[in-house]
């Protein structure tokens, strides 16, 4: 195992760096490291790393969003209003949709696959979009009109409705039923985690405000709650839907809104944990590809998912309809809700282990999705954010 994880460490820092000076995304040396180290190519990644990868690209998210609800100050969220929640699950539906449209007729499956593979696709990647996001808010882009902000609240209330409309699809591939009360959870989740987070938060201020400690110990402290937020979820799954890691972000909104200051020295030790977790993320990621799927499955997938993302950025100009942003900043919205890779790396395989016919073609047009949107979404935001959006010399 520690063989494993200075590999993972040192390749995925050197490919990184490499890529960052050819300027291009580091997550793309980080993906890379991943895929040549994984089972499917060198394997020499521990079984053991493997077995808790998933563990660890939570672990990865929780740092970030936790980071993003630090850097995120309630009044521009405010400011944002309608175009924030209808960048929460229209870009989505839309890229469900036109997978539905497309599939049938470029892979010829049925409806349901069709349905299946694009709730697998449609959610946006956190882990690419909050810290290209936090890096804008800091450097001041975007800020007259809160693009930031708006890309990164919806980016992170995105992953709770598409999850559970996947869950939704798959019961009904398996079963033949499709439950009402499935969709009813979308809303109650993403409510009742804003709620338990606000609490947390408030409740975390009170207890800073009179006990003095190390910033180092409320760091621990704020990352040892999170984590049982996460426990909380998976406990109360089929009884009351909570969004574990909306509870996270809504936890550092609070503390950012009652103790500004505490948030700015926080936010800078959560910036020295990302540089260690984006590694170990990314890596994990690019250790769950599978290149031989992709190779074999030809052309056609990749239509597909050029196709959803198509959809998808169709999705976003109409959220931004009505709205006081300039055609630019519109089309850096597009641009910057496309990268996928989280989500689809934990959920693109449990078709397949769940014994559906459409399994094996889910987890390629994953893996592909992976391979086309994180680098072209990462790549855009990196390059055209100077171009596309205003500098405001005051964040």
């Amino acid at each position: 195992m520690l063989t494993s994880i200075a590999l993972i460490l040192l390749l995925g820092l050197l490919l990184g760096s490499l890529f960052f000076k050819m300027k291009l995304p580091s997550l793309l040396g980080m993906i890379l490291v991943g895929i040549i180290l994984s089972p499917y190519a060198l394997n020499l990644i521990d079984e053991s790393i493997l077995n808790i990868s998933g563990d660890l690209r939570q672990i990865a998210l929780v740092i970030i969003l936790t980071r993003a609800g630090l850097s995120l100050d309630l009044s521009d969220l405010k400011k944002v209003g309608r175009p924030a929640i209808l960048m929460c699950f229209v870009p989505a539906c839309f890229e469900i949709l036109g997978t539905v449209l497309l599939a049938p007729k470029l892979l010829g499956v049925t409806t349901l696959d069709a349905a299946i593979i694009g709730s697998v696709i449609a959610a946006v990647s956190p882990a690419v979009v909050v810290p290209r996001m936090i890096r804008l808010m800091e450097a001041g882009y975007g800020q007259a009109n809160h693009i930031p902000q708006l890309i990164l609240a919806g980016a992170s209330v995105d992953d709770v409705f598409v999850i559970v409309v996947f869950t939704a699809f798959t019961s009904l591939a398996s079963t033949g039923n499709l439950s009402v009360t499935s969709f009813m959870q979308i809303p109650v989740s993403i409510l009742l985690g804003i709620l338990l987070g606000a609490i947390v938060g408030s409740v975390l201020v009170l207890f800073f405000q009179k006990f003095h400690m190390r910033d180092s110990v409320k760091i621990l402290i704020i990352l040892s709650l999170s984590f049982l937020l996460l426990t909380l979820q998976n406990y109360l799954e089929g009884i009351i839907p909570v969004s574990g890691l909306l509870a996270i972000m809504s936890m550092g909104i609070m503390i950012k809104q009652k103790y500004d200051t505490l948030a700015v020295r926080l936010s800078t030790k959560y910036n020295k944990l990302w540089v260690a977790a984006e590694v170990f993320l990314f890596v994990l990621v690019g250790a769950t590809v599978n290149l031989n799927y992709a190779i074999s499955a030809g052309i056609f997938p990749i239509l597909l998912v050029v196709g959803a993302m198509v959809f998808r950025m169709l999705g976003v100009a109409i959220s931004l309809i009505k709205t006081k942003l300039s055609g630019k900043e519109k089309l850096f919205c597009m641009v910057a809700y496309t990268p996928k890779a989280t989500v689809q790396a934990a959920i693109g395989a449990i078709p397949l282990t769940m014994g559906l016919p459409c399994g094996q073609l889910v987890l390629t047009v994953a893996v592909l999705s992976i391979l086309i949107t994180a680098p072209f979404g990462a790549i855009c935001i990196d390059h055209l954010h100077k171009k596309l959006l205003n500098m405001d010399s005051t964040p």
